[in-house]
């Protein structure tokens, strides 16, 4: 048996499908989603005004530096829950690969979210990855997924 699994996702959801040989159509067997990447940013449980000057409005203001202008914290809210999302998308795929669920691993992920997402594979899942493809398809249908897959294996 050389299971491959499919792993079509993006920030905000993932969704994992099975497949035995290229020819057998795509079984779906678990998605993921991601919520809190779907909030806006003021909507999530966050209690930190975003403004770099929002120190400067306080009635404590003690005349103190002033942020520059252009400062961005080093990770955004949404950033930071992309990551706990790719960190949970990548604990499923090494538990599975542990239990010898899937063999060959194809990565069908959004640019930004599949350099993130690489970043946190384990070293043993490298080694399973056979295709990876930087689009969002997560809204495919199986069917339409599984052309993709096929029409990449083409070109490569």
């Amino acid at each position: 048996m050389n299971t491959t699994w499919i792993v079509s996702a993006n920030a905000s959801r993932a969704r994992f499908f099975s497949q035995e040989q290229p020819s057998d159509q795509l079984e779906e067997i678990n998605d993921m989603v991601n919520d809190s990447v779907r909030e806006r940013i003021l909507d999530a449980s966050e209690t930190d005004k975003l403004g770099p000057t929002s120190g400067t409005k306080s009635v404590h203001n003690t005349g103190g530096a002033t942020p520059n202008k252009q400062y961005q914290p080093a990770t955004m809210p949404d950033e930071h829950m992309a990551e706990l999302f790719a960190r949970d998308i990548a604990g499923f795929l090494r538990k599975a690969h542990q239990e010898g669920r899937f063999q060959q691993l194809t990565l069908v992920v959004s640019p930004q979210f599949l350099g993130m997402l690489r970043k946190l594979l384990a070293p043993e899942l490298e080694s399973a990855v056979k295709l990876e493809i930087n689009k969002d398809y997560t809204q495919f249908s199986p069917a339409q997924l599984r052309e993709q897959v096929l029409a990449h294996m083409g070109k490569g």
